[in-house]
C-alpha cells in the first residue's frame, strides 16, 4: 500500500472533435502538444498533479483504443494504472469505476478527478487549492469541486452558484447551470456568486460511493458486481458497460447532492475546448497571428490561427482576417474563427461522403 492516501484519476477518453482536423479519433487532442510547449496535454496534466500525488497513485482512464498511446506518453506510470473503458459512457461511469478500483487499494483514500486536456497557467495556486480540497475531503463528507473565477460572460461553460460565507476558503454549492445564453451569463457575472465549472473534483472514496448509492443506485450495483484487481474484472467490465446509463457525474450526482462544496480559484484556466480558446492562449506575432513556422509570409493577414503539420512547407497567406487555417497530412481546413463551433458539423458531413471516414 502506498504511504499516501491521495490518489488521482486523469480522464483522457475524449475524441476532441472540435479540434479537428488536428485531433482525430485515432489521435485525439489530449495526446497532442496543442500549444507547442514540448509536452502533450495529458503529459502536462500528469506533470502538474505529480507534485502532490505519488506517481504510483495516479491513474489514467481512457478509451481502450488509447491505452497503448497513454503508456507511450506516460511511461512513468505502472502498467496497471492505465485503464481502458470498452466504450464511451460519459463521466459518471468512469468515476464509479475508478473509485471502486482505488477503494480496493485503500478504503480511506481521497481522490482528485481531472480532465486530461485543460490549461492551467497558475500552477502554484492550483496546487494550493488541491491541497486544501484533499484536506477537506479527508475530514468531511464533502463532494468538492474547484470553481474558476469568471473573467467574461462565456456561454460555453457551465456555472456554479455558491452560498457566500465571509472569511471562508470554500462555500456550499447552491445550483449548477449548463451553458447559459449570453444574457443569463452576463447576469451571473454581475451577481458575483457564480463560478465556472472546471470539471475538477475531489472527494473520499467513501463519500462518492455513498452519493452513487443514493442518486445512481443501479449504476452503483452494476459496478459493485465486478471484483476489482482480479482476473474477472476485465470480463465483467466488458459485460456491464453496454448496460450502464450514459450520464455525466454533474447531472447524475452533483446537481442532486446536498453536500457539494466549491473552492473558488483563479488558475489562469481554460478548457481549450475550441480553436478560438487555443488562439487566446498561444503566443502571437506582431499581426496577432499564431503559428511558429519556418517558411511563412503573411500580407494584410491578422488574427489568424495557423497550424501546419509540415514545418518545411512554405506558407503564404494574403488578406485573411480572423480565420482558422489547419493543414494536416489528409485535411486542409480554412474557416472563420467565429465558426469554430461548426467544426463538429464539418466532421459529420465528411463522414457522409463516400469514404469520408478516412479523414476523421
Amino acid at each position: 500500500m502506498s504511504k499516501s492516501d491521495k490518489y488521482c484519476v486523469i480522464m483522457a477518453g475524449g475524441i476532441g472533435s472540435r479540434f479537428w482536423p488536428m485531433s482525430t479519433q485515432k489521435f485525439p487532442k489530449q495526446f497532442q502538444d496543442i500549444l507547442g510547449v514540448g509536452r502533450t496535454m495529458v503529459q502536462q496534466t500528469y506533470d502538474r498533479i505529480s507534485k502532490v500525488v505519488p506517481k504510483e497513485n495516479i491513474f489514467v482512464i481512457t478509451n481502450k483504443e488509447y491505452v497503448a498511446l497513454s503508456h507511450q506518453q506516460l511511461p512513468e506510470l505502472p502498467q496497471e494504472n492505465i485503464v481502458g473503458e470498452p466504450m464511451i459512457k460519459n463521466t459518471a461511469a468512469c468515476n464509479i469505476y475508478m473509485a471502486n478500483k482505488i477503494a480496493e487499494i485503500d478504503a480511506d483514500a481521497t481522490m482528485i478527478v481531472l480532465p486530461a486536456d485543460h490549461l492551467i497557467l497558475k500552477e502554484d495556486t492550483f496546487l494550493k487549492k488541491v491541497e486544501l480540497a484533499f484536506e477537506l475531503a479527508s475530514k468531511n463528507d464533502y463532494l468538492l469541486t474547484l470553481g474558476i473565477t469568471p473573467t467574461r460572460p462565456d456561454t460555453g461553460y457551465g456555472y456554479i452558484q455558491f452560498v457566500e460565507k465571509k472569511g471562508s476558503d470554500y462555500f456550499k454549492v447552491k445550483t449548477f447551470t449548463e451553458k447559459p445564453i449570453l444574457e443569463i451569463a452576463q447576469n451571473f457575472l454581475e451577481s458575483g456568486d457564480f463560478l465556472w465549472n472546471a470539471g475538477i473534483f475531489v472527494w473520499s472514496v467513501k463519500s462518492i460511493h455513498q452519493a452513487f448509492e443514493m442518486y445512481l443506485p443501479e449504476m452503483a450495483q452494476q459496478f459493485m458486481a465486478c471484483e476489482y484487481n482480479s482476473n474477472k474484472e476485465e470480463n465483467c467490465i466488458e459485460i456491464i458497460y453496454p448496460k450502464v446509463q450514459k450520464i455525466s457525474i454533474d447531472n447524475g450526482i452533483l446537481e442532486k447532492a446536498k453536500n457539494v462544496y466549491v473552492i473558488p480559484a483563479d488558475l489562469g484556466w481554460s478548457d481549450l475546448g475550441t480553436w478560438t480558446s487555443v488562439y487566446e492562449n498561444t503566443e502571437k506575432d506582431e499581426n496577432q497571428n499564431t503559428g511558429k513556422l519556418k517558411h511563412m509570409l503573411t500580407y494584410n493577414a491578422t488574427g489568424n490561427i495557423i497550424q501546419i503539420k509540415n514545418n518545411n512547407k512554405a506558407v503564404v497567406i494574403d488578406g485573411l482576417k480572423d480565420y482558422i487555417v489547419v493543414d494536416t497530412d489528409k485535411v486542409l481546413l480554412i474557416c472563420p474563427r467565429e465558426n469554430d463551433q461548426l467544426i463538429k458539423d464539418y466532421v459529420l458531413d465528411l463522414k457522409n461522403l463516400k469514404k469520408g471516414d478516412k479523414f476523421i
